[in-house]
């Protein structure tokens, strides 16, 4: 497994809707080493702390290979790193081989998976096409967001070297499924919920929808 590109942006306004909305989504490969903090990498800074960026949500990873997926499927041959808006882009790391709470060794930052990314409107705006938020959910191509156990320094190149996994867990293609499914398994939410280190926001959204789904039972 290793690290491909590292990738960050300060927030910038565009245009969203007659307004301006500030965003970090437009990251741009950078050479290291770079200095990972328990918030976000040095030179890179999110646009919205109400509902980006955080502890639970300090580095979004990206698998470098989804991205022959999408030049396919978009007819976008030009894609590079960072496209989505990812910090790392990596290899040899998938959803359905991440659990929550796995952790890894990246240069000399320690790193826990969180959870998976949900698309907003500030992915179409980096498309200049609003239709990539349903590709994004239907692809199931969600990448997976980190917490930074410990701060250190990484670099592109540098072996991503798994410290500890729990197989009990969920992985995050699970967990993004669970989200997407409308009538999702009561007991594999109930699996959901008892996991320590999903992060609470997203407990509480599945709660709403088992809350839901017996509303509908009943």
């Amino acid at each position: 497994m290793k690290l491909i590109s590292i990738n960050v942006s300060l927030p910038q306004d565009v245009a969203w809707k007659e307004k301006d909305v500030s965003t970090g989504i437009f990251k741009k490969p950078v050479n290291g080493p770079v200095m990972l903090r328990s918030l976000n990498l040095d030179g890179d800074q999110q646009g919205n702390l109400r509902v980006h960026g955080g502890p639970n949500k300090a580095v979004y990873g990206y698998p470098c290979e989804h991205y022959n997926f999408w030049k396919n499927e978009l007819s976008r041959p030009d894609l590079s790193w960072g496209m989505f808006g990812e910090n790392f882009t990596t290899k040899g790391l998938l959803e359905n081989d991440v659990f929550i709470g796995d952790q890894f060794r990246i240069g000399s930052a320690l790193l826990m998976v969180t959870q998976p990314r949900t698309p907003c409107f500030k992915l179409g705006i980096k498309f200049g096409d609003q239709g990539i938020i349903d590709h994004f959910w239907t692809s199931a191509r969600s990448g997976f967001y980190f917490s930074v156990l410990q701060e250190g320094l990484v670099d592109s190149g540098d072996t991503i070297e798994k410290i500890s996994e729990n197989p009990e867990s969920l992985t995050i293609a699970e967990v993004f499924a669970l989200y997407r499914n409308p009538g999702p398994d009561p007991n594999t939410l109930q699996q959901l919920l008892q996991l320590e280190d999903l992060p609470d926001k997203w407990k509480e959204r599945m709660r709403k929808k088992m809350a839901s789904q017996e509303g509908h039972l009943s």
